[in-house]
């Protein structure tokens, strides 16, 4: 009996290729600053279902890519392949569908949170400006759903941002973000404003939501920590450019990259009393 011919692997939900971001460099009286490269050729991929954490120390441009990836931010060059459609060249009615498609939470739920809006006109916005709901009634009920999803009571529908602690905050953002159904999501360092407490129930609420729904992120952190609770996969960004990349045991067990054995060592130990050996990588910063 003949074997079966072997199955292909699945495509990636989403893939970068030499992606670059370059700024201009500010003009001075005699001459212009070279520009800056914040994302300067990065490359990977997200399957299905997986979270891959971008990790590196302030400025080494991993929000950057984030921002990049969504168009918010111009591109230099590269390519972005978003379940076969081309981001960066796709314009009009495929750009919109790909927007509702892929989403992004910010660091700052407060910065985020228009605070003239109500909570519920907050999540129904979305909505309601793509069409996805036939009558403000089921807008509502669209909201309420929503609310309940991300551990908030249905009367949060009619308060203001502020009456709200941080995490719920922050709740609120995920809701909005789930509004349109996406299955791509963009988390921004979504923990980094929180109390560590609060993060942890953020990052649970983040897990059970990519489990139920079936969804895919990009978790933007410089805490190795957190990205050890929740990603699959690790990629570690210096200087713009990800210097090493593997399955989450790997990265944090046996780290190949200077760079990377300086973030670890950075990670404070559980055990009280114990300190690891800080390791300082040559070019890092840190």
């Amino acid at each position: 009996m003949s074997a079966s011919p072997a199955q292909p692997a699945p495509l990636p939900l989403l893939r970068a290729t030499d992606l670059k971001v370059h700024f201009p460099g500010r003009a001075g009286l005699f001459h212009r600053a070279p520009s800056a490269k914040a994302v300067d050729g990065v490359s990977f991929h997200i399957n299905r279902g997986e979270t891959l954490g971008l990790v590196g120390e302030s400025g080494s441009g991993k929000t950057t890519v984030g921002r990049a990836i969504l168009r918010l931010t111009p591109v230099t060059s590269g390519k972005v392949i978003f379940d076969n459609h081309d981001v960066l060249a796709a314009g009009g009615d495929e750009l919109r569908k790909l927007r509702r498609r892929m989403q992004i939470i910010f660091q700052d739920p407060g910065g985020s949170l228009n605070p003239r809006m109500r909570v519920g006109a907050i999540i129904a916005e979305p909505i309601i400006v793509h069409r996805l709901a036939a009558s403000k009634d089921e807008a509502h009920a669209r909201v309420r759903e929503l609310l309940s999803q991300c551990g908030l009571p249905a009367t949060a529908a009619d308060r203001f941002p502020h009456e709200f602690s941080g995490g719920q905050r922050q709740r609120i953002a995920i809701a909005r973000a789930l509004a349109l159904k996406p299955d791509f999501i963009v988390c921004d360092e979504p923990t980094s404003a929180l109390d560590v407490s609060i993060q942890a129930q953020i990052l649970n609420l983040l897990a059970d939501l990519r489990d139920s729904l079936g969804l895919s992120y990009l978790f933007i952190s410089h805490d190795l920590a957190v990205v050890r609770h929740l990603c699959h996969r690790i990629a570690v960004m210096q200087q713009g450019k990800i210097v090493e990349e593997g399955p989450r045991d790997q990265i944090i067990g046996t780290p190949a990259h200077p760079y990377t054995r300086s973030l670890l060592s950075a990670v404070p130990e559980p055990v009280p009393g114990l300190r690891r050996k800080w390791i300082k990588a040559s070019g890092s910063g840190v």
